[in-house]
């Protein structure tokens, strides 16, 4: 089933949902009470009409069918303008699927059994609690017909060398690797012990400074003779790197208290500031400009579908204050 191989295997509109989930719902506080009396499951508006996509219509409880297929009983801490943005995600996802059907894209049995098959083997795996049988597979189905269609969409798009080529000469600046600094150290639980070990390792080779830290150090990196790897500025801690970058190359610190304990930093080696090579930086480059044509593709595909298949929307009709996205 080559679709689910795809360059970025892609249920586009249903992951972005679930970002709007995490991101909608991390807002105020009076965002949060604001959610509180929505009811999806209202009786009353059950089966109230609020989308047509030509001749489907769609009713409050397929919604709330969906956004149970997707949070399960997270669903109650969804607010109104989170619910608004899925409800956005829903509604694409059906101009997707009927634009599936008007161009007679559909999925096999064979397709439809490898799948279930994969996704069972995948819970397995995971030690999920939900079997593979207690899904909705209309649901599973229809957001796997979506990524068949979306690779449909992408299956062409490709990076040619000289967009790499304009890309690294247009964006040098993204290229340029900072100053950087290979760490070593010793880490002691009191101050006096590693004012005495700073003592010791004032004088002496790279080597014994290894086995000092080896036998000395209480740190995780002891077992590597201190070694903490390669840094940058704004990957440690201010109160380190300020210390660390005013060393030069086979130099000591004074000992640097902290919340782990009293550290002695050795600066290795130094790398001063330089340029990524576009043979180096070309797969980066190849990525980005890749993610920026899907994206490009999927939203413009959006349009048209939206422009082109006729559908209608009733937010009155909906069971909690639909939020227009005005971003």
């Amino acid at each position: 089933m080559k679709f689910i191989k795809s360059k970025r295997s892609l249920f586009f509109l249903f992951l972005t949902g679930i970002l709007i989930f995490f991101g909608a719902n991390c807002g105020e506080k009076n965002e949060q009470e604001s959610s509180l009396g929505v009811n999806l499951e209202d009786p009353q508006r059950k089966n109230y009409i609020i989308v047509e996509i030509e001749d489907t219509a769609y009713l409050n409880s397929d919604f709330e069918k969906y956004v149970r297929g997707t949070f399960g009983n997270d669903q109650e801490a969804l607010t109104p303008v989170s619910l608004s943005r899925l409800l956005d995600k829903f509604i694409e996802e059906k101009l997707v699927l009927q634009s599936a059907s008007n161009q007679n894209i559909s999925l096999s049995w064979e397709e439809k059994q490898e799948y279930l098959a994969k996704l069972s083997t995948d819970l397995k795996s995971e030690g999920s609690d939900v079997s593979v049988e207690e899904m909705d597979t209309e649901i599973l189905f229809d957001r796997l017909l979506i990524e068949k269609y979306t690779y449909e969409l992408l299956k062409d798009i490709e990076v040619k060398e000289e967009e790499i080529k304009e890309y690294y000469n247009l964006h040098k600046r993204e290229f340029l690797r900072p100053e950087r600094l290979e760490v070593s150290q010793i880490l002691l639980e009191t101050e006096d012990q590693a004012i005495e070990v700073l003592e010791r390792v004032k004088s002496v080779s790279e080597e014994d400074f290894r086995k000092i830290a080896e036998a000395e150090s209480i740190g995780l990196e002891a077992v590597k003779g201190g070694k903490m790897g390669v840094f940058e500025m704004g990957q440690l801690p201010f109160e380190m790197e300020k210390v660390l970058f005013s060393l030069q190359e086979g130099e000591l610190s004074p000992v640097v208290e902290s919340s782990y304990g009293y550290h002695i930093f050795r600066v290795d080696k130094r790398f001063e500031p330089e340029l990524i090579s576009e043979e180096d930086a070309l797969p980066d480059i190849k990525a980005k400009i890749l993610d920026l044509k899907i994206e490009y593709q999927i939203s413009s595909h959006m349009e048209y579908l939206k422009n082109n298949i006729e559908w209608s929307f009733y937010p009155i009709n909906l069971s909690f204050p639909y939020q227009r996205d005005d971003i």
